[in-house]
C-alpha cells in the first residue's frame, strides 16, 4: 500500500510503499477512502505524543469499506462503509462496560498507539465495539470530518457542558474544533461568541452560526469583551485551540456556575497552563476535559445530520491527495486559511 511514513519526529515524512496491513481476530482492515487533517498529527509528528513509536503512519480521522475482517468480528463484514472515532475502546475493561470508551486504559488509537490512515489501507482492532455504520447520504470527506474535532465538539457542547436553548457558549479558537463547536451549539439553540485573533476565521464562524464574535488581537480584554456581550458572563466555554492563554480566558469568561471544557491538546511546554482558581473555587465553576467521543453516540449526531440540523461538510475546505498531505501536515501549526483539509486521493 501507499501511506505517509516517518522515521524521526520534525522531518519531512515521506509517501512510501509498505505492506497491506491484516486483521486482528477481533478487527479489521478497511480501504480508507478519506482521511482528515488534524493537528492532532502534528502534535504526533513533533513527538509530544508519547504512544507514538517509530517508525509511524499518522492518521486518525478516516472512513472507508471494510475490506477483511477477523474471525471474532460479528456485526461487520466485507463491503460495509464505516467510520470509527479516534479513541477506541477494548470493550472488555471496566470504563468500556459503563460505556466510556474514550477513556479505555487498553485503547486503541490509530495513528498514535497504532499506524493510522495516511495511507490506502489502515487495520483497525475491537471493531464490533467501535465501528460505526455509515448511511449512503453521507460521504466518506463528511464522515472522516466528524472522527475527530466534530465529534469531539458533539460531546463536549452536548454531553459535557449540557449546552442548552438560550444559553451562551464562548468558543475560543475557530479552526476545525471551534467551528464545529458552532454549529453543534446553534442547532442546540445555544448563542455562540466565535474568538479568534484572524477576521476571515471569524467571518466563517458567522457564517456556522456565531451570533457575535471577539478579534483577540484587537480587544485589551477577551474575558471582558465576552463578558460585556453576555452582560454577565458565558454560561459554557471551549478552549477549541489548546493553549495556555485560550485555556485562562475560557475559564474568566465564565459566569457564576458555569463550564468550560478543554478541548484542545495542552502538551509539551503548555500541559501546566495557570487557571484563576480563586474564580473556580467562589464562582462554583465546572472544569470537563474532552477527550474524543464513543461509538454508541455517533447516532445523535447522524441524525442531527440527516435532519440538516449540522453540516459537517461546509467545514471541508480542500480536497486533497495523500503526496499533497505531506507539506500540509508540517504547517498545521500555522493553521492559516478556514475549514479542513481531507486526504480524499490514495493511490
Amino acid at each position: 500500500m501507499k501511506a505517509m511514513y516517518y522515521e524521526a519526529f520534525e522531518q519531512a515524512p515521506e509517501i512510501r510503499t509498505l505492506p497491506d496491513p491484516t486483521p486482528t481476530e477481533d478487527g479489521v482492515v478497511i480501504a480508507v477512502g478519506a482521511s482528515g487533517l488534524c493537528r492532532s498529527d502534528w502534535h504526533g509528528w513533533m513527538g509530544h505524543d508519547p504512544d507514538i513509536r517509530l517508525p509511524h503512519v499518522p492518521g486518525h480521522e478516516l472512513a472507508g469499506k471494510v475490506v477483511a475482517t477477523g474471525r471474532g468480528v460479528m456485526r461487520f463484514k466485507v463491503g460495509d462503509r464505516v467510520t470509527v472515532p479516534f479513541v477506541s475502546g477494548c470493550g472488555h475493561c471496566s470504563e468500556c462496560h459503563s460505556g466510556n470508551q474514550q477513556i479505555c486504559p487498553n485503547q486503541f488509537q490509530p495513528g498514535f498507539t497504532h499506524w493510522g490512515s495516511f495511507a490506502e489501507y489502515v487495520a483497525i482492532d475491537y471493531a464490533d465495539t467501535n465501528l460505526v455504520h455509515l448511511p449512503d447520504t453521507i460521504d466518506d470527506a463528511t464522515a472522516a470530518s466528524l472522527g475527530c474535532r466534530f465529534a469531539t465538539s458533539f460531546r463536549a457542547v452536548a454531553d459535557h457542558a449540557r449546552t442548552g436553548p438560550g444559553e451562551w457558549i464562548a468558543v475560543h479558537g475557530c479552526g476545525g474544533v471551534g467551528l464545529s463547536a458552532i454549529m453543534i451549539a446553534t442547532a442546540l439553540g445555544a448563542n455562540a461568541i466565535g474568538i479568534d485573533i484572524s477576521e476571515e476565521k471569524l467571518a466563517f464562524a458567522r457564517g456556522c452560526g456565531a451570533v457575535a464574535t471577539v478579534n483577540a488581537s484587537s480587544v485589551a480584554d477577551v474575558a471582558e469583551a465576552v463578558r460585556e456581550i453576555t452582560k454577565g458572563g458565558a454560561h459554557v466555554s471551549i478552549d477549541a485551540l489548546g493553549h495556555p492563554t485560550t485555556c485562562f480566558n475560557s475559564i474568566k469568561n465564565l459566569r457564576r456556575r458555569g463550564r468550560h471544557v478543554q478541548v484542545g491538546l495542552m502538551l509539551a511546554e503548555h500541559a501546566t497552563p495557570q487557571i484563576p482558581m480563586a474564580q473556580v473555587i467562589s464562582n462554583e465553576l465546572e472544569i470537563y476535559g474532552s477527550h474524543g467521543i464513543q461509538a454508541w453516540r455517533y447516532d445523535a449526531m447522524l441524525s442531527m445530520l440527516a435532519a440538516g440540523k449540522i453540516a459537517p461538510q461546509k467545514l471541508i475546505g480542500r480536497r486533497i491527495s495523500l503526496e499533497e498531505a505531506v507539506p500540509a501536515l508540517m504547517v498545521l501549526d500555522k493553521a492559516e486559511g478556514t475549514g479542513i483539509s481531507v486526504i480524499t486521493q490514495f493511490s
